[in-house]
């Protein structure tokens, strides 16, 4: 498989939008930049996530971007989305690409390196690892150490993404690491041009 370009990665997050809408805030995200879209929908009917991702669909894919799935498979494989996203919590990993089949992007929540290459043998495409600082979408997250990032850096073969209060002043801490992308919120969806927001931290990441 070729890896998709994941350098600059969205999470949404309604709850956490400056955009009147979702779609305006996606299409905004990705004409700034961004290069994966996640929908991630904690708070909302299943009938309701699904209409939402077949309309975020839409957009994704008139720009060549991914859409990726948090967590719900069912609407992954509903809308035919490019791939899904599960944490630790979830379905496990070798289950998720076993529906999935080996065509779709699969991505991991890891936060050591014994996840880590757990997730690697279960058939991950990237791992989301996190968080790396305390974040206002994740009040319970566990921290995890660069010591730890290294570590699972060492472990694994896969692309890792970053996650977890990455922003302006967080994302150059790791630009001299071997990570292929970091996966944003709030630092795009709440600001108050979405799109300029998404240019400045996409350059920021070119530059590295």
């Amino acid at each position: 498989m070729i890896f998709p370009d994941y350098s600059l990665y969205l999470c949404t997050d309604k709850e956490l939008m400056s955009s009147a809408t979702l779609e305006e805030s996606v299409t905004d995200a990705i004409l700034g930049g961004v290069t994966c879209v996640q929908l991630r929908e904690k708070n909302c009917s299943s009938l309701q996530f699904y209409n939402e991702a077949k309309t975020i669909q839409e957009i994704t894919q008139a720009h060549h971007v991914p859409l990726i799935i948090n967590d719900r498979l069912d609407i992954a494989l509903a809308v035919n989305a490019d791939g899904l996203h599960v944490g630790q919590d979830d379905l496990p990993a070798h289950k998720a690409r076993e529906l999935l089949g080996p065509n779709k992007i699969l991505g991991v929540s890891v936060r050591t390196s014994k996840e880590a290459i757990v997730a690697e043998k279960a058939g991950a495409d990237y791992l989301g690892v996190g968080a790396m600082f305390s974040t206002s979408t994740k009040t319970d997250a566990q921290i995890v150490s660069k010591e730890e990032l290294q570590r699972i850096r060492e472990s694994v073969n896969i692309p890792l993404i970053l996650i977890g209060g990455m922003n302006k002043q967080t994302i150059p801490e790791f630009l001299n690491y071997d990570i292929q992308g970091f996966a944003v919120v709030s630092a795009i969806i709440s600001a108050p041009n979405v799109k300029l927001a998404a240019q400045e931290l996409k350059s920021l990441i070119d530059h590295k």
